[in-house]
């Protein structure tokens, strides 16, 4: 028992063999999470088993095995409806990712938008919750509000209450925690002020999803989305909540099979939610292994979960702001998830490929959030590392060390 962060982290790497392999002839220490965490061996023997005893197209068919298949993906969605705490299942839409979920309503929401209308994102966001809503309001001649951050990388309250205030919003989106800076956004209070000011409110919860609670009720946000691979699950599945009333005055975005009522040649009627938003053959068994992936979460315990992360990372910074030649990327007063940060003198490819050779996995680039870096922060490009409940501090001291090696390599010598 690892009683500094109080979880079984032993019997939980366990279950993720892939954690136990080198590469590069050293053991793996992967800190890459913000981009897909790893899958643990009750998720991919669901995925198998399914695969192996019930596989069949699901809703239409009348046969077992489709209604085998049928009983899972809407038990599935249960899991979800109750991992989020919404008011029914019915509000719960599975779609292949956050990308695909923003991307959803935004579409919906253009035909609501015209000019003297505003749609409000944060300097904060990942281009999946940012150029949707900036597409959408170019189409319909909207304004794109992008509000602006704080010195320390934090959403600035009072340019978003002073934009709210001025009139004309439709909609904020906003991340719940940053990709790059880690910063945890009070998205409860964002909805309180948008709410006040008759704006509807979209939470972008692809990097909180494990971090931080995700109440949809006590949030009060109108619509949130994420992704299941950043949770543990399989890749290709996530999902948008709305709430039942505001989702049910949406247009579906997408038309086939599936989500149709009846169609003739005059007219189509849609099904009612949420098969309307899900058109063609579903991911069931991407589904399937999400809702177990989000009960491995609850297994192991979500607070024990988002404290344990929540040490490491503060950990991970500590080293970092220790090691000389690096500077760590902002200073929020709340960062979960991740760290990220520049070396003076050398590009971050650089780096992030040298710590593999060290076998660290990291993440380099723009981190998808080019207006961030770019035009908020002038750094154009950083190191970001992401550690997970089932990382270590031993992992941590070792990417430290590593980190202080490929510096000195990197470093000109005076």
């Amino acid at each position: 028992m690892d009683t500094e962060f109080a979880l079984d982290v032993e019997r939980v790497r366990a279950d993720f063999p892939i954690l136990s392999q080198e590469v590069n002839g050293r053991p793996l220490v992967y800190l890459d999470n913000g981009a897909t965490t790893q899958v643990p061996n009750p998720v991919l023997d669901a995925v198998v088993a399914h695969y192996r005893t019930d596989n069949a197209n699901v809703h239409r068919g009348i046969h077992t095995l489709s209604e085998r298949s049928t009983a899972k993906l809407e038990a599935s969605r249960e899991v979800v409806r109750a991992f989020l705490n919404a008011a029914s299942a019915d509000e719960v839409v599975f779609t292949s990712g956050t990308t695909a979920s923003v991307n959803m309503v935004a579409y919906a929401w253009e035909a609501r938008l015209a000019p003297g209308q505003c749609v409000v994102v944060s300097a904060l966001e990942h281009h999946a919750n940012f150029v949707p809503w900036q597409q959408a309001c170019m189409r319909s001649g909207a304004e794109f509000f992008v509000c602006p951050l704080t010195a320390e990388g934090e959403v600035d309250l009072g340019a978003l209450e002073a934009r709210l205030a001025a009139g004309g919003v439709s909609l904020v989106a906003m991340a719940h925690v940053s990709n790059v800076l880690g910063t945890v956004v009070p998205v409860g209070e964002v909805v309180r002020l948008a709410h006040a000011h008759g704006a509807a409110v979209l939470v972008d919860a692809a990097q909180s999803v494990r971090h931080e609670p995700l109440d949809v009720r006590e949030i009060g946000c109108d619509f949130l989305c994420f992704s299941g691979h950043k949770v543990l699950g399989p890749t290709g599945i996530g999902v948008l909540y709305g709430k039942g009333e505001l989702l049910g005055q949406l247009a579906p975005s997408w038309y086939g099979g599936e989500m149709v009522a009846q169609v003739t040649a005059a007219l189509t009627t849609f099904e009612e939610l949420p098969l309307r938003f899900e058109p063609g053959t579903p991911n069931y068994v991407g589904a399937l292994g999400l809702a177990t992936a989000l009960d491995y979460v609850e297994g192991v315990g979500r607070k024990a979960v988002a404290a344990r992360e929540a040490a490491l990372t503060a950990y991970a910074e500590e080293r970092l702001r220790a090691t000389k030649g690096v500077q760590v990327v902002g200073s929020p007063a709340r960062r979960a998830g991740c760290v990220s940060f520049c070396v003076e003198g050398a590009h971050p490819f650089d780096i992030a490929t040298l710590l593999d050779k060290l076998g660290v996995a990291v993440r380099s680039g723009s981190q998808c959030a080019q207006p961030l870096l770019d035009e908020t922060l002038g750094i154009h490009k950083v190191v970001r590392v992401s550690p997970a409940f089932y990382n270590t501090r031993e992992e941590i001291d070792a990417f430290g060390e590593a980190l202080e090696r490929v510096v000195r390599l990197v470093t000109p010598r005076g």
